[in-house]
């Protein structure tokens, strides 16, 4: 971490340096420019997705800038002087107008804009990128495993499978995504979240037998004794055995707490564990399970009735498997007070110019009902336009609207944001709460009408056409 730390304007890709060059040599670094942040596609099939990492980006972005050995290395790299020491004294001081942290948003929407210059602008593109791309991922991963496991505890359990230092910002988005728990001790105390985990096969392995094992944690632990119960075999010693640890707990005035199921058939091993400890008088032991879960294995888990009080989400969450990256893009919209789009052959692929912000409409019972595209000087657009399809159209006449944007970041310091991960993650409970179900399904969820503003689609349209006759 320290190297990232110490070398935070190196968090680039080159091309970022090398444009960065081209514009100052071009006399073009100072003018002013505008990007947009957005994503064309929701990730694991679904309906929304949880934005996030705006923090931990502000945060970077405090402190980017280029140290005297960045420039020696870029010097050796063949970079020219006099762009060097521009870069020598460079501090990111640009605007960003973003929404909320916690957010719920959907494809094609500027989520993040910057406006600065063009080198402020253009550098930072990758680290944006990356902070909000991941964070955004892996939160909305944790977000249907906390929708399908309902009030049971969720525990994210992914660090050693997680991509190398990033498995500390994934802890912190699978925290804002729902889960209630982490093992990721460097989270907990980073974050303030709550840390959870105890014993592996290793300690069971260590002793001569399961039973003493068992014995000695709940003597360490007696008011926090979970034990995994399947390094052996389940039913015929490890279930047994807790319960007699269990029963011996009880005489001194103890409970125990959990045992775990690591492997097997967690629907079948969870039903009789639990006809175990009822007949045994532990009725308040709670049943966790963990290993290669996602939020389809605990919806079977649940439709076959498998009386679990908890679950462990390793692999498949910190990595946000299915889907290996959120499709973000940062794209320019607007040059020296000119609107700019990127043109493409594939019409969903053009962008969106000039500078803008996203209004939110909700219906009658206070649910969301569609977000409008508009340029920044809008204040009450009347109807919107589908983003490719022309002849979609939707009426917002008299509906209630709130805007999405503000200022989060001005002048080097962060203006209006937090890093309290549990009041970001109460806000996006708070928001998705007001996502129709039906956006909220794992199959084929209803799309999110997302569309522009009569301005924002005729400015797009005479960009579009004014381009295209110059090709």
């Amino acid at each position: 971490m320290d190297i990232l730390n110490n070398h935070n304007g190196f968090y680039i890709d080159l091309y970022e340096l090398t444009m960065a060059q081209g514009f100052f040599y071009a006399g073009k670094h100072e003018e002013p420019a505008a990007y947009d942040y957005f994503f064309r596609d929701n990730p694991f099939g679904g309906g929304y997705v949880i934005f996030t990492g705006l923090w931990d980006l502000l945060k970077s972005l405090e402190h980017f800038h280029f140290s005297g050995d960045d420039i020696a290395y870029l010097k050796s790299q063949g970079f020219k002087k006099d762009f060097l020491d521009y870069l020598s004294s460079f501090r990111f001081t640009a605007t960003i107008n973003s929404v909320r942290e916690g957010e719920i948003v959907f494809p094609l929407e500027p989520v993040l804009r910057v406006t600065g210059t063009m080198v402020e602008c253009q550098l930072v593109e990758t680290i944006l990128l990356n902070y909000l791309n991941f964070e955004s991922l892996i939160a909305t991963k944790a977000s249907r495993i906390r929708r399908i496991a309902g009030k049971r505890a969720v525990s994210d359990f992914g660090l050693r499978r997680a991509q190398g230092l990033g498995g500390l910002q994934a802890s912190r988005a699978a925290i804002i995504g729902g889960v209630d728990a982490t093992s990721n001790v460097l989270a907990g105390y980073a974050y303030g979240a709550q840390i959870t985990g105890t014993l592996a096969h290793s300690w069971v392995q260590s002793f001569d037998d399961e039973l003493t094992a068992f014995r000695q944690y709940a003597n360490v632990f007696p008011e926090n004794t979970v034990l995994l119960v399947d390094t052996y075999d389940s039913l015929k010693q490890g279930i047994p055995n807790a319960i007699r640890v269990g029963r011996e707990l009880k005489e001194k005035g103890y409970q125990l707490k959990a045992i775990r199921l690591d492997s097997g058939d967690l629907a079948f091993l969870s039903k009789k564990a639990r006809k175990m400890l009822d007949d045994a008088g532990l009725p308040d032991t709670k049943i966790l399970v963990s290993n290669q879960l996602n939020e389809y294995v605990i919806r079977s888990l649940l439709e076959q009735g498998a009386p679990i009080d908890g679950f462990g989400v390793g692999t498949e969450l910190i990595t946000g498997k299915s889907t290996a990256a959120l499709d973000g893009v940062y794209k320019l919209a607007m040059n020296n007070d000119e609107p700019k789009l990127k043109i493409s052959d594939t019409f969903e692929k053009i962008s969106l110019p000039g500078v803008k912000k996203v209004f939110r409409y909700f219906d009658d019972a206070g649910l969301f009902y569609a977000d409008c595209i508009a340029l920044e000087e809008e204040t009450n657009p009347h109807r919107m336009h589908h983003p490719h399809e022309v002849a979609k159209k939707c009426h917002l006449e008299g509906m209630t609207k709130e805007s999405l944007f503000h200022r989060v970041f001005e002048n080097g310091a962060i203006v209006e944001a937090t890093n309290d991960t549990q009041a970001i993650k109460q806000y996006a409970s708070q928001r998705l709460a007001r996502l129709p179900i039906e956006h909220q399904r794992f199959e084929m969820p209803h799309i999110y009408k997302v569309g522009l503003s009569d301005q924002l689609n005729n400015l797009r349209n005479q960009i579009v056409e004014k381009l295209r006759k110059t090709i």
